[in-house]
């Protein structure tokens, strides 16, 4: 059975069971009809209730062993979340590959699955030490579009059942320097997951692209790029060579790229998903995209086109050499959810991307 979408009505879904279904065996396997309540409606929906039933993974679930047709992959710069760490991987149908673009995401095919699991190691660092997952969000391919899933693991880490309406999960774990640190976790409800994704209105993934890929291929002992790796097991078409493309700066590499561009990726990663032309705040005009060349519209000298607690009074998101003055210093450096930014997948202050903006603000120049 096809993976479909959320949100048939029941009397709908009641009148197409009479209806016969055609196996596709490009689309992982389905689980049986879960019920779930959503905005007050009563939804049935065919997503699987658990996260086993898509056969991704083999042997424990929690060791996220990937099947045949699951690639691991690793980004260059990624979302901060609560410092919570990511394994991502990418399921592609028998038979089906991605297609390269230069700029933006790559394309897919209907029944490919972008899959990010959030864990954190009991110890910082420690892969050695015992690890807890806890959410794994999905973001499948269909004929119309692309549809977010999300899934919380249990506490026992043997699976993850479906969720649409998000919650808030504590986290204990103990940093690099000894410190036991405690976050409220949130995981993102249905419609934050879109809002976060969307593009002049369509759902796209975000990290799929060939700034943030193009890096070593950490999932194999062999010295070669990840991009050249996906072309030589032909799951990547329409693409000539990793060497051809600059890849986006590693926010906290600092001994290959400086303060200005580690800046600018941290924001491209972070923010520009919505600041965008494209995105849920273009109407902002604050477009944060790592290859932006108008300083204004990076928010230089730029006042806000909403003042208010959000801006905290201040004139300015960015005032060179002055990131005490800057609203994006103000924003960053505050956990108030009518302040924060970003406005999700925070609940504590990234201290050492906030450095990094600090720092980004007060070696800025104006120009003449």
């Amino acid at each position: 059975m096809r993976i479909e979408g959320v949100g048939i009505v029941l009397a709908c879904f009641l009148l197409c069971c009479a209806c016969g279904t055609t196996e596709d065996k490009r689309v992982a396997p389905k689980a049986r009809k879960a019920t779930t309540t959503l905005i007050k409606k009563t939804i049935a929906t065919d997503d699987p209730k658990l996260l086993s039933d898509y056969a991704f993974f083999k042997g424990e679930l929690k060791d996220l062993t990937p099947t045949e047709r699951v690639f691991p992959y690793a980004i260059n710069t990624p979302l901060f979340s609560n410092y919570a760490e990511k394994a991502r991987f990418i399921y592609l149908p028998q038979g089906e590959s991605m297609d390269f673009t230069a700029n933006g995401p790559f394309d897919f095919d209907p029944g490919a699955i972008l899959i990010k699991n959030f864990f954190y190691h009991a110890i910082e660092g420690d892969i050695a030490s015992p690890r807890r997952i806890i959410e794994t969000r999905l973001l499948i391919k269909e004929e119309k579009g692309w549809k977010p899933l999300n899934y919380i693991w249990n506490e026992q880490q043997t699976n993850a059942d479906l969720n649409y309406v998000g919650k808030n999960i504590a986290v204990s774990w103990e940093d690099g320097q000894g410190e036991n640190k405690h976050v409220n976790y949130v995981v993102p409800n249905l419609n934050q997951c879109k809002n976060c994704h969307s593009s002049d209105n369509n759902i796209i993934p975000i990290g799929i692209t060939a700034a943030q890929l193009n890096q070593r291929y950490t999932a194999l002992q062999q010295e070669i790029n990840q991009l050249d790796y996906f072309k030589q097991a032909g799951i990547l078409t329409n693409f000539s060579s990793a060497a051809v493309y600059k890849p986006m700066p590693v926010w906290n590499d600092v001994l290959k790229a400086s303060v200005e561009d580690r800046a600018k990726a941290y924001l491209d990663a972070n923010c520009a998903h919505c600041h965008s032309a494209q995105g849920s705040a273009k109407n902002s005009g604050l477009y944060l995209n790592y290859h932006q060349k108008d300083q204004r519209k990076r928010g230089v000298l730029k006042p806000p086109i909403a003042a208010g607690k959000g801006s905290g009074d201040f004139k300015y998101d960015i005032v060179p050499g002055h990131p005490e003055e800057s609203i994006f210093v103000y924003r960053m450096s505050s956990n108030d959810p009518a302040i924060r930014m970003p406005e999700i997948g925070r609940s504590i202050v990234h201290e050492e991307g906030l450095a990094l903006l600090t720092q980004y603000i007060k070696d800025l120049k104006q120009k003449d």
